[in-house]
């Protein structure tokens, strides 16, 4: 430690480690903030503090300089260096790059303001995530994706980047990888669409995030199902909109309740073809009621179908959009299920009509996803990889749904009650109403298992407990011990 004896300057303390001349600049903005130096004050010269200090002079003369630029010193002929003249004597606290201690400490006591709907973003601590044993929700057969495939893909748009790839993209996304898209929905899920309407974007969130903005208004009424996926909720709350609760029961969304809470609601978010977190496929009764309901208001539905490609007893339920015959669903998708969640990859299907509208609140909010990926995901699709890995991954997890199943039947026949079984990566079972289901996950937490409680997804005063079980990166002897250890926390 060095230290400037008092006299000229107040102490100068240099630490053992980090650049001398940022420790030097931090030290003077301080000071001058702080008003123990005022303006017009003269300071020693760059000789002078470095012989003062034992260090080179050159640090010294790079702190000076940017002091220079930043406008805190000015330089006279014949007089030296000096506090800038212009530096308000009640000056506001210079930035640094740590606080002070005693700083840090009333922040700490007196939390500075922010914005009143952070609150109703912020999501309760999410101990489950803190295991990465079973069962796991959302996260796909990792060490079943084709990682050579992909890294081929990859090193081949690498090696022969052009400068339109490194660049800021189209708003919308990659043109080729849009229109391969297209194509799959319409085989697949019966969308109906052109490239134009589709739009990528960076993961379902966001794509809900986007609706959001581009289709309420704060105070907008909107529906959302009970129980629910709770970064729906994030995103009505990130734009001021009022989540109207609507219930789910075995056929889905119950419309007609919808109605008689808010009949002029501006939105709609569901997940028909397999809802989060109970797995009700909604009926085609619903649908129709849903989408007449929406016509007749002049509303929006977003249609959620985060993982609509795994389906146990037949093909894949037609979307809610195909059905659509008045421009009134925003349709959305993802990759993170079907191939790894760190792509952050999705798209959303939008009218025509609102084209406009969806570009400008994307724009707004990060502009365009990453080419690189875009580029070499188009590629994973039209040479048929990503078909043939959804068709191994189907028959993967239906064994692993059936051997979850068991398990529980096996070691748990009078705890859990399974419900939605038939579709995506996860499976929900109720428990007996006096057992907490968030007490249970900090439990099997401990014990190196990852369970997802059934309550948080509840926004009303009726909920029901019980837990939510990945098994899609779970392998049968892991779900075997993992329903297990669930016994013993039970």
């Amino acid at each position: 430690m060095k230290r400037l004896p008092t006299g000229l300057l107040p102490s100068i303390a240099l630490e053992d480690s980090g650049p001398i001349y940022q420790q030097l600049a931090d030290w003077f903005r301080r000071a001058i903030a702080e008003g123990r130096l005022r303006p017009g004050q003269r300071v020693p010269s760059t000789r002078a503090l470095a012989g003062e200090l034992g260090v080179s002079r050159l640090p010294v003369l790079s702190a000076y300089e940017l002091l220079h630029a930043e406008g805190y010193l000015e330089s006279f002929s014949g007089a030296g260096t000096c506090v800038a003249a212009a530096i308000p004597h009640e000056a506001p606290p210079a930035p640094t790059r740590r606080l002070p201690r005693v700083v840090a400490a009333s922040a700490a006591l007196a939390p500075r303001p922010v914005a009143a709907r952070v609150a109703a973003m912020a999501s309760p601590p999410q101990t489950w995530l803190k295991s990465q044993g079973a069962f796991r929700v959302g996260v796909p057969a990792l060490d079943h994706f084709p990682h050579a495939v992909w890294s081929r893909l990859l090193s081949r748009h690498a090696r022969h980047v052009g400068s339109d790839a490194l660049i800021y993209g189209d708003t919308s996304g990659h043109a080729p990888l849009r229109e391969a898209i297209v194509e799959y929905l319409a085989t697949v899920r019966a969308v109906h669409a052109d490239t134009a309407q589709l739009m990528i974007t960076s993961g379902a969130q966001h794509g809900l995030q986007i609706c959001a903005h581009a289709l309420l208004d704060p105070g907008d009424r909107a529906w959302v199902e009970e129980p629910g996926y709770p970064s729906a909720h994030q995103a009505l709350a990130a734009v001021g909109a009022v989540p109207v609760l609507v219930p789910v029961d075995a056929d889905g969304m119950d419309v007609a309740t919808g109605v008689r809470r808010a009949p002029t609601a501006r939105l709609a978010y569901v997940t028909p073809s397999h809802q989060f977190p109970l797995g009700a496929t909604m009926s085609a009764a619903r649908r129709i009621e849903l989408l007449q309901w929406a016509a007749r208001a002049g509303s929006w539905i977003v249609e959620d179908d985060y993982d609509s490609e795994y389906r146990y007893g037949g093909r894949p339920i037609t979307a809610l959009q195909g059905l659509d015959t008045d421009a009134r669903v925003i349709y959305v998708g993802t990759f993170s299920k079907v191939l790894f969640p760190a792509l952050r990859l999705g798209y959303l299907v939008v009218p025509k009509d609102l084209l406009p509208a969806f570009r400008a609140a994307r724009d707004a909010l990060d502009t365009c996803s990453p080419m690189l990926p875009q580029r070499a995901l188009h590629d994973f699709i039209r040479e048929g990889h990503f078909a043939r890995h959804i068709r191994r991954m189907r028959m993967l997890y239906a064994a692993r749904r059936a051997a979850l199943q068991a398990a529980i039947r096996q070691h748990l026949p009078d705890a859990l009650h399974v419900v939605g079984a038939e579709a995506g990566m996860q499976l929900t079972a109720l428990l007996a109403p006096e057992l907490d289901d968030i007490a249970l996950s900090r439990r099997a937490t401990q014990a190196g298992v990852s369970i997802r409680p059934l309550s948080p997804c509840y926004r009303g005063e009726t909920r029901c407990s019980g837990v939510i079980l990945g098994y899609g990166n779970v392998d049968e002897d892991a779900i075997e011990e993992g329903v297990k250890r669930l016994r013993e926390c039970l």
